[in-house]
């Protein structure tokens, strides 16, 4: 059966745990999972479970910031890195590991350059057939949503951020 692509982009919260959802339910089926998490580094709480439950797990193993904040040799670290996991990733995928394979906030790191754009299309664009895809970020490019099956956007009403309310444990991460 032909794997679907998903994409889950916006400003809104929620696109992790979508994707986080969805791994957990693939994985409760019997699935192969992968999840790559791209400008994070691993220590969200969602790691734990998802580890828990026997879903490989890929980031990288320092935190950056934000991308306004990073040097430009931060960025050419973060950039190694999410190659590496990405194409991890897609060797596992090509293996037949990955029934599912989840790129979390791919779409940020391709936008801002902070990964090898042709290696980037190349996990969305060459991966095996039967494969699931999930990809989630803030802003897409055309040619992803133009090959996606699924499109969930999540817009931003309200957050407590906006009332300086900061990120809680469990909640945010």
């Amino acid at each position: 059966m032909k794997g679907s692509t998903h994409i889950i982009y916006g400003d809104g919260k929620g696109k992790t745990t979508s994707a986080v959802g969805c791994a957990v339910r693939a994985k409760g089926s019997g699935m192969n999972v992968v999840f790559v998490s791209l400008m994070k580094d691993g220590t969200s709480n969602e790691n734990k479970l998802l580890e828990k439950c026997g879903i490989v797990l890929y980031h990288c193993d320092k935190h950056y910031g934000f991308t306004f904040e990073m040097t430009d040799e931060e960025k050419a670290e973060i950039t190694a890195c999410h190659n590496r996991i990405l194409s991890d990733a897609y060797e596992l995928a090509q293996q037949g590991k990955a029934d599912m394979l989840v790129v979390d906030e791919f779409f940020c790191a391709y936008e801002y350059g902070l990964c090898d754009k042709a290696l980037a299309e190349k996990v969305v664009f060459e991966r095996p057939y039967d494969t699931e895809l999930i990809l989630t970020g803030h802003e897409v490019d055309k040619k992803f949503l133009d090959a996606a099956d699924y499109i969930s956007r999540i817009d931003n009403e309200r957050h407590p951020f906006e009332k300086g309310v900061p990120a809680r444990i469990g909640i945010e991460f």
